[in-house]
């Protein structure tokens, strides 16, 4: 029998349920082992799914950054024939997240892989941006180094002015007010930014305003999930 991968969505803001299909609910009760990034979040999460779900029931595996032993664990069920789900930490697994390296091997094995509907905020932030949505790029996080961030900037700047790429990038929330510093003193003044702020939370806000007009009032970006969108 052919295993079955279920890439399972979770929430972008923690308790916020509203964006969860109905149809998750009867995936998760179909599989024996759960490959997820934070195991006590992942638990917590399946419980305010349904009180009826018996977390010990299944074979739990962090997934980690997806090293050799967990992929071997992983080929292992896949050869068994088990029903696997993957579980991100926030959003869609495989979308800028280490569940890839797992859902390449299903597909190497030749597994069912079944990817579920759910909140993405890279899809989300650039859906309400008004930016270029035929043509982008997710960079995933910047350099640290205050020197290379800059350079990076620019390339990505200059790559927007030139092709009218979309270029998405986060940044560890603590380090959220450095990159927003970063940017309004690096980008041009008529580069348009788009700051999208704890997407389908309780205090989400998503504005695109140039450079030039986020520098006159710059906003509290701490310890706060943030999407950032450069676009000209």
């Amino acid at each position: 029998m052919k295993a079955r991968v279920y890439l399972i969505p979770t929430v972008l803001a923690e308790d916020v349920l509203d964006p969860i299909p109905a149809y998750i609910l009867p995936a998760v009760k179909q599989c024996h082992v759960l490959y997820v990034e934070n195991e006590r979040t992942a638990r917590r999460y399946l419980k305010k799914l349904s009180r009826d779900i018996v977390i010990d029931d299944y074979k739990w595996t962090p997934i980690h950054k997806a090293e050799e032993p967990v992929l071997t664990a992983f080929r292992a069920d896949l050869e068994a024939g088990l029903t696997i789900g993957i579980l991100s930490e926030a959003g869609c697994p495989g979308v800028a997240d280490p569940g890839q390296l797992l859902v390449a091997c299903a597909q190497e094995a030749g597994a069912v892989v079944s990817p579920l509907t759910g909140p993405s905020s890279i899809f989300l932030g650039l859906m309400a941006s008004g930016m270029n949505g035929q043509l982008f790029r997710f960079n995933g996080y910047l350099p640290i180094e205050p020197g290379e961030r800059v350079k990076a900037l620019r390339r990505l700047e200059t790559e927007t002015h030139l092709t009218g790429c979309t270029q998405i990038f986060i940044e560890t929330p603590y380090r959220n007010n450095a990159l927003l510093d970063t940017i309004l003193k690096t980008c041009r003044p008529v580069t348009r930014l788009c700051i999208a702020r704890d997407i389908t939370g309780p205090t989400e806000a998503i504005n695109t305003k140039t450079v030039a007009s986020w520098k006159q009032s710059p906003p509290d970006l701490h310890k706060i999930p943030v999407l950032f969108i450069l676009g000209h």
